[in-house]
């Protein structure tokens, strides 16, 4: 994979853009006015690596409270801003490290000009965000329906109200529930700019379709060299928005993100319970943070073989099972002490590698 080379931001401490790794961000969902259990949310959110988060700004209630937020809070805080400059210019003053916000959105030139000037006196980046539900009614009579093209043009429209102020701390996105015409609109804009592209299939739906939408949009434009940041948009928790981001990072080797678990689909040589065992596995390895790779293998024949870049693994049999490591058997146990001897040689692992 090329990354596609883009001019570097910095969003408070966290580099975006040019060689830098592709952040890991999401949203809160909590009312930003409720100060406490935002903070706690972005906390829970921090701990499984989440890199830049985002708070609604609707009210002036919600801009004092940013001050608090970003007191207690050890990564950026974006201000998502919508219509009213007055919001933007309360969440700069907050201490935000970023705004969410279209100049062209936010009334006259005048506002537009304001809220530039403060940004630019405190290094506050701009995300462009455009989405394909929103798009301006004249490109909708243009081109007669959301389209990739009438995206890309309603995102030149902003960003040549901020290159007209001389602001170029501008960062992109082109946003769609339909994952085809986002990767079309990502694949164009990219070849005509450089700014950085914060990648995401909004509306993505429920975890389970979700992830599914979000791994195919973002994953094929990161294989393409394609995101500087990236969200994952599922309704519900945003906790899960985190994992499943690392997820495709770390499928695609763009980032470690904590152990990776190999289990096979099974097949007519299973004699085992194999996904009551992977799901356990699965389970006791959410705990870990150290990269470490763990195959659950349905078949001693093949297994070992067949997973022989696992770090340690076990490979099921008639009423008992293999562990193996790196391919090789270390012992044979009955199929009811497998998990135990597992889970030994994991801890055994991790604490060696703790001690390095």
């Amino acid at each position: 994979m090329e990354r596609r080379l883009t001019r570097v931001l910095q969003i408070g401490k966290v580099a975006i853009g040019g060689n830098n790794p592709i952040a890991v961000q999401s949203m809160t969902n909590t009312k930003t006015e409720d100060a406490a259990a935002t903070i706690a949310q972005i906390k829970t959110l921090e701990r499984l690596g989440c890199e830049i988060i985002r708070c609604t700004v609707p009210t002036m209630e919600a801009a004092a409270a940013l001050v608090k937020i970003k007191k207690e809070i050890s990564i950026p805080l974006i201000a998502d801003i919508h219509f009213d400059h007055k919001l933007a210019l309360a969440s700069i003053v907050a201490g935000v490290d970023g705004l969410r916000l279209n100049p062209g959105n936010i009334g006259s030139r005048d506002k537009v000009v304001e809220v530039i000037k403060a940004a630019q006196e405190r290094n506050v980046p701009i995300r462009i965000g455009v989405n394909a539900g929103s798009l301006p009614k004249d490109l909708l009579a243009k081109y007669e329906h959301p389209t990739a093209e009438a995206m890309v043009e309603a995102a030149w429209r902003h960003i040549h109200i901020l290159e007209d102020l001389h602001y170029t701390n501008i960062k992109v996105s082109l946003k769609c529930h339909d994952v085809p015409m986002t990767i079309a609109a990502y694949r164009l804009l990219a070849g005509q700019c450089d700014y950085p592209l914060h990648v995401g299939i909004t509306e993505a739906g429920t975890v389970n379709s979700g992830i599914i939408k979000s791994a195919v949009g973002i994953g094929t434009l990161l294989a393409e060299g394609i995101g500087d940041t990236i969200r994952v948009s599922l309704t519900g928790d945003p906790a899960n928005e985190v994992r499943v981001a690392y997820q495709i990072l770390k499928s695609l080797g763009l980032r470690e993100y904590g152990p990776t678990l190999i289990s096979c689909p099974t097949c007519g040589r299973t004699s085992i319970n194999l996904e009551k065992l992977a799901l356990a596995v699965e389970s006791y390895l959410e705990k870990i943070k150290i990269p470490l790779t763990v195959a659950v293998m349905g078949c001693v024949v093949n297994g070992p073989g067949e997973a022989r870049e696992a770090d340690i693994g076990i490979a099921g049999g008639k009423d008992e099972g293999l562990i193996f490591k790196k391919g090789e058997i270390i012992k044979k146990v009955p199929e009811g002490e497998i998990l135990e001897e597992l889970f030994k040689e994991i801890d055994k692992i991790v604490s060696e590698r703790k001690m390095k």
